[in-house]
């Protein structure tokens, strides 16, 4: 029989009063309102072009009263508006989820980013791993959101792995355990929730669940030795959610259903034995289990989608990440509760779950009490002075010097005045794209310190004679903003045309200099590159310590973990 949720134990810990009000909500509540509490809507500013939606914000409350709300875009001011409109128009409040992993950037554009995780590892400081959750609450908090999906607490097994390269802490479970628990009590200091991601864990495999079915190959003793110790830790340490990733753990799910076949094998959010089993019952999770979202190809992939809703929520999975049709999957939902395949017992114990949340936060006598909305004036956290300082200071910590075999730092306006910029990016789409504001940023920041700084046109072969090059430029300066999201299994560089002039065929012709604002792993692709630098971020604050380090005007205080060298022993020379 699976678990059912134990309000008065971690993580709820709900008082007599809190518990009151879950049982008598849930028991005042019609089919569809207990079939709309299973639902995360994503909601975006303009025009919804996922799903076609042709309803408004309170609309979509009316009319499929959504459990837990998550949105796409806009400046805090826009975030707080939106999210005030939907909680007055929630009967029952909202779980208002963001996605902040490095500071409260990942909430609203104007949001203040502090340490990613591979950031946060380099620095080697817990300190910084708070100060990124410490942020993210606090800036949450101010718009009006109150459940993080993060901490990501992958471990980074496989370098070649770019959906969770920079998002991961590391590539031991130590290393995870280490900084994410520190992240987690930063954000606790606003009364965040936290969501941990993605179980039963990422990392060991270069595949995106985006547009594949994720596997984790791990053996199940290696599980329990890796992503087994980081998930017992965060449940240790009361968290409330868990992300079931579109990941399968293959050969633990034969060891917990010895009957199952590979072709049996599901993603771990429509897989029984890994959600009610290993996750609700073997590890004691009492906490609440959101899918990943639902239009992933690692889910879409397993059947009809008119099963698989259902599924998720019988399989243990108590909220289902965002609809792909409204009227729809809604329908898809109460058919299944109709049909028996979510049993009455299941769907309640989904439900407890989610209102205990709303509970613990007490979120129902802040509506009641009419304090749960934001005011403009509670924006004043955002951008902030002591935040802006907590971003210089993790750039301090941060920035790392991964080679420098032919000692051709520090840079300087004397030797190096005339510079060549190359700028190298990735697709432009939804959450990747990418402008001119990074190269612009560095042109305005050498001229200032004495450069003068060319940007080469990457869209042709023409290199010209190399004597003239060397004539013309003092040295090149390869800055990397290579972003993705799920157009390709991993992302890497791209260069602008077939041997691009941009291509570092000039390392030996003038003193050349990388440094990636992304990924860390580039020197797969650029191992003849003889200067790299990992900078982890295009904000300003980076920008201007890792110009402040070339220069040698502050030292080089991140360290690289060894998966920079992707395993290419030329990657060191």
């Amino acid at each position: 029989m699976p678990k059912l949720v134990d309000l008065r134990a971690m993580p709820y810990n709900l008082d007599d009063h809190q518990i009151a009000w879950v049982e008598e909500t849930l028991a005042s509540m019609t089919l569809d309102e207990q079939v709309g509490q299973l639902f995360t809507n994503l909601f975006f500013f303009g025009v919804d072009e996922f799903s076609g939606n042709p309803y408004t914000a309170e609309e979509i409350i009316e009319k499929f009263h959504i459990g837990v709300a998550r949105y796409h875009g806009g400046t805090a001011a826009e975030v707080q508006t939106l999210l005030n409109r939907l909680q007055t128009a929630s009967k029952i409040p909202l779980l208002i989820a963001a996605n902040c992993d490095s500071g409260g950037n990942g909430a609203m554009s104007d949001g203040t980013y502090i340490a990613s995780g591979a950031q946060t590892e380099a620095t080697g400081s817990t300190q910084v791993a708070r100060n990124a959750g410490y942020v993210s609450g606090r800036e949450m908090d101010a718009i009006g959101a109150n459940l993080n999906f993060d901490p990501c607490v992958d471990i980074l097994f496989n370098w070649r792995n770019t959906i969770v390269n920079t998002r991961a802490y590391g590539d031991t479970a130590e290393k995870v355990i280490k900084y994410t628990i520190p992240f987690v009590e930063g954000q606790r200091e606003s009364s965040i929730l936290t969501c941990i991601k993605h179980w039963p864990g990422d990392g060991t495999e270069e595949r995106d669940q985006h547009l594949v079915l994720g596997v984790n190959e791990l053996s199940p003793e290696e599980w329990e030795d890796s992503f087994g110790r980081v998930y017992r830790a965060h449940i240790a340490n009361g968290v409330e959610m868990v992300m079931a990733g579109h990941i399968a753990l293959p050969y633990y799910q034969q060891k917990l259903n010895p009957a199952l076949a590979d072709r049996d094998i599901l993603p771990a959010t429509l897989a029984e034995e890994l959600i009610n089993g290993l996750l609700k019952t073997d590890l004691d999770f009492n906490g609440a289990v959101i899918t990943d979202a639902s239009h992933m190809l690692g889910m879409t992939s397993a059947m009809r989608r008119e099963d698989y809703v259902p599924l998720a929520i019988a399989a243990g999975c108590d909220i289902f990440l965002f609809f792909n049709n409204l009227d729809e999957d809604f329908g898809f939902m109460k058919a299944g509760v109709e049909k028996g395949i979510i049993t009455k017992e299941r769907l309640d114990d989904a439900n407890r779950r989610v209102l205990g949340l709303k509970a613990k936060l007490n979120l129902h006598t802040k509506k009641a009490e009419g304090t749960l909305l934001r005011t403009p004036e509670d924006l004043a956290v955002v951008g902030c002075e002591e935040h802006l300082a907590m971003q210089a200071d993790a750039a301090d910590l941060g920035i790392t010097l991964v080679k420098n075999t032919l000692d051709q730092l520090p840079l300087n306006p004397k030797d190096h005045r005339r510079i060549r910029l190359y700028h190298l990016t990735g697709e432009s789409g939804m959450f990747g794209a990418v402008s001119d504001r990074l190269a612009q940023t560095y042109v305005d920041l050498l001229t200032e310190r004495g450069y003068e700084v060319t940007i080469n046109d990457g869209t042709t072969r023409v290199k010209g004679p190399t004597l003239r090059y060397s004539d013309e430029v003092d040295a090149a300066l390869i800055i990397a903003e290579v972003v993705g999201y799920g157009a390709q299994n991993n992302y890497r560089i791209v260069w602008k045309t077939a041997m691009s002039n941009e291509c570092p065929w000039y390392v030996w012709e003038v003193p050349t200099f990388m440094v990636s604002h992304n990924y860390t792993t580039h020197l797969h692709d650029a191992t003849m590159v003889k200067c790299y630098v990992n900078a982890y971020h295009p904000n300003r604050a980076n920008v201007v310590a890792t110009l402040d380090k070339l220069e040698g005007k502050s030292a080089f205080k991140g360290t690289p973990n060894d998966l920079v060298w992707t395993e290419k022993w030329q990657a060191k020379l």
